[in-house]
């Protein structure tokens, strides 16, 4: 019997997810796959409306679609570095109407960045708070800028190490409000060889993955989500998706 209604389509597409991430041949070639286009910095390859989006193409769409699904009306990301992502918050924000605003935060925004999002035809919306995000005084700063807004999501996306990211998930977590996410990119890096990350303080058993699994032990606010990773399979940010009961 063909399934042809809007609930029957959706039943068939979580069925072909499950059975597709499950695969351990899908998992093998996906692994590969990421090994093999690293070395080229695939994820630098891409901007969003104009500006540089260093992420893979593969987590745009998962985080466009749990935006349209969450309707946030602020987003909260540590770590602007060429300003795409900020520019594709805020163009979703747009898309879904009303007076949502994105807080950008970064221990140094080069001036290259500030002055590409400031001339964007979407910079109304893109606030900039420049400094370390698990100072004090940064985080004064963005809890007063989250007062007027009732539904929070936030992406983690700085420094890699253990001890930072474990720093922001206690300092951001609080804003994320219950239903919304907490986003934390680069867990991959647990799952890749030290090659990849030559020369950076972050590697296996240092890295956002293990400042997850220290954050859930301790949190029962919070909780992973595949549902994203399990469509997209390529993504940086495996068990990052973590959901606020």
């Amino acid at each position: 019997m063909t399934m042809t209604g809007p609930d029957a389509f959706q039943a068939r597409n979580t069925e072909m997810t499950e059975r597709m991430a499950s695969d351990p041949h899908v998992q093998e070639t996906t692994r590969a796959w990421l090994d093999a286009v690293l070395p080229y910095e695939y994820h630098y390859h891409f901007s969003w409306l104009g500006v540089p989006i260093i992420q893979f193409p593969s987590d745009i769409v998962a985080m466009q679609e749990l935006m349209w699904q969450v309707r946030p009306d602020l987003v909260i990301e540590t770590g602007i570095a060429r300003g795409g992502s900020l520019v594709f918050y805020a163009s979703m924000l747009e898309l879904m109407g009303g007076a949502g605003r994105v807080i950008g935060i970064d221990v140094d925004i080069r001036e290259h960045a500030r002055e590409a999002i400031e001339r964007h035809p979407l910079s109304r919306r893109i606030m900039m708070v420049e400094g370390s995000s698990t100072d004090a005084g940064t985080v004064q700063k963005v809890s007063h800028l989250t007062q007027a807004h009732r539904r929070i999501l936030v992406a983690l996306d700085s420094n890699h190490t253990h001890e930072h990211v474990a720093g922001e998930l206690r300092l951001y977590s609080p804003f994320v409000t219950s239903g919304s996410y907490l986003i934390v990119f680069d867990t991959v890096i647990e799952q890749l060889a030290d090659q990849f990350h030559a020369g950076r303080p972050w590697r296996r058993g240092n890295s956002p993955s293990t400042a997850v699994g220290e954050f859930l032990a301790a949190n029962r606010d919070f909780s992973i989500d595949r549902t994203f990773e399990r469509k997209a399979l390529v993504t940086v940010s495996p068990e990052g998706f973590l959901l606020r009961r």
